[in-house]
C-alpha cells in the first residue's frame, strides 16, 4: 500500500508539473500576436469606395499592395463628409462635427498625444501645406479639414509638417506617421490613376523597405463616393503581415484601436467600443 500511494502521489505531482510547465503557452501565443513595429506610417486618401481602387485598372499600385497584404474587404467609413472621418480616425470621435468647416480646436485625447504623453513619437506631413506648423484653413491644394492633428491643442506644432519634410531615411521616422496627400494626389479633385501613382512615386520605396525593416503600411481612405454604403479600401502592407482578405467588419474606429494595441496604448472614445484587428499578423 505505501509503493501505491508514493507512487500515486508521484503520478499526481508530475502530471502537475507537466500542467504548469504547457500553462506559459497561450500567454506566448497571446503576446506574439500584435507584432511590435519600428515604424507605422498611415496614409490617408479620398473619397472612392473599396469597387473603385482595389482590383481597379486606375489603381494598379493600390490593389498590388491588397494583393500582397492584409486586404480589408468589409472596411467602412464612420460618416460623411470628410472631415469627421479624419477626427475619428485619429482621435476616437467625430467631436461632434457633421461637415467640412474650419477651423475648430479640440482638447480631447487623441492618437498624436497618446503617443507623445507614452514616450513615443507622432508627426503628421501634409502635402503641400506651406509652412511646418501652418494653422491656417487652406493654401493652394492643401486643406486643414484632412489635417486632423492640428485641430488637437494637445499636439505639437512641431508634429504638424510638410510633406517635403519626410525623411529619405526611413529609420528616422517616428514610431507612427500619417500621410495625406494634397487634394489632387489624394483622388479628391483628381483620378484614382493620379493618386495612385502618386502613392508609388512617393511612398512605394517605403513600403518595399518596410517589409525587411519591422515596420508597416496603412493605407484607408476617408469616404467613400456615396456609392457603396461608405465601403472603402484599407490595407495593411509590410513586415508581419499576413496576405490575405480579411471579410470582418472594420471602421476608422477599429483601424486607430489596432494603431494604439500595436504600440501598447489604451483605447480612446469610440476606439474602446472595438477590438483590435487581430488575425492578419504572422
Amino acid at each position: 500500500m505505501r509503493i501505491s500511494t508514493v507512487a500515486v502521489s508521484l503520478a499526481m505531482s508530475l502530471a502537475s508539473a507537466l500542467v504548469g510547465a504547457a500553462a506559459p503557452a497561450p500567454a506566448a501565443v497571446a503576446a506574439a500576436a500584435l507584432p511590435a513595429y519600428d515604424h507605422i506610417l498611415v496614409v490617408v486618401e479620398e473619397n472612392h469606395s473599396y469597387s473603385e481602387v482595389v482590383g481597379n485598372s486606375s489603381a494598379p499600385y493600390i490593389t498590388s499592395l491588397a494583393s500582397g497584404g492584409a486586404n480589408m474587404t468589409q472596411s467602412f467609413a464612420v460618416t460623411h463628409p470628410s472631415e469627421p472621418n479624419y477626427l475619428a480616425l485619429f482621435s476616437g470621435s467625430t467631436q461632434g462635427l457633421t461637415d467640412d468647416s474650419c477651423p475648430h480646436t479640440y482638447s480631447a485625447e487623441n492618437l498624436g498625444h497618446q503617443l507623445i504623453n507614452s514616450g513615443q513619437t507622432f508627426k503628421g506631413y501634409s502635402e503641400s501645406m506651406p509652412s511646418d506648423g501652418y494653422t491656417g484653413c487652406t493654401s493652394g491644394q492643401y486643406a486643414r479639414k484632412h489635417n486632423p492633428w492640428v485641430d488637437f491643442s494637445n499636439v505639437p506644432s512641431s508634429s504638424n509638417l510638410r510633406f517635403a519634410d519626410f525623411p529619405t531615411d526611413y529609420t528616422t521616422l517616428p514610431k507612427i506617421s500619417f500621410v495625406v496627400p494634397n487634394l489632387c494626389d489624394d483622388m479628391h479633385d483628381c483620378g484614382v490613376s493620379t493618386g495612385d501613382t502618386w502613392l508609388k512615386n512617393n511612398l512605394g520605396a517605403y513600403a518595399s523597405w518596410a517589409t525587411t525593416h519591422n515596420s508597416l503600411l496603412v493605407v484607408t481612405f476617408d469616404e467613400d463616393d456615396r456609392s457603396a454604403s461608405n465601403r472603402i479600401p484599407t490595407v495593411f502592407y509590410g513586415a508581419h503581415v499576413a496576405t490575405g482578405s480579411y471579410p470582418e467588419h472594420i471602421t476608422h474606429y477599429t483601424v486607430l484601436r489596432t494603431l494604439e494595441s500595436l504600440t501598447g496604448l489604451g483605447c480612446v472614445a469610440n476606439s474602446c467600443s472595438v477590438s483590435p484587428i487581430s488575425d492578419i499578423w504572422n
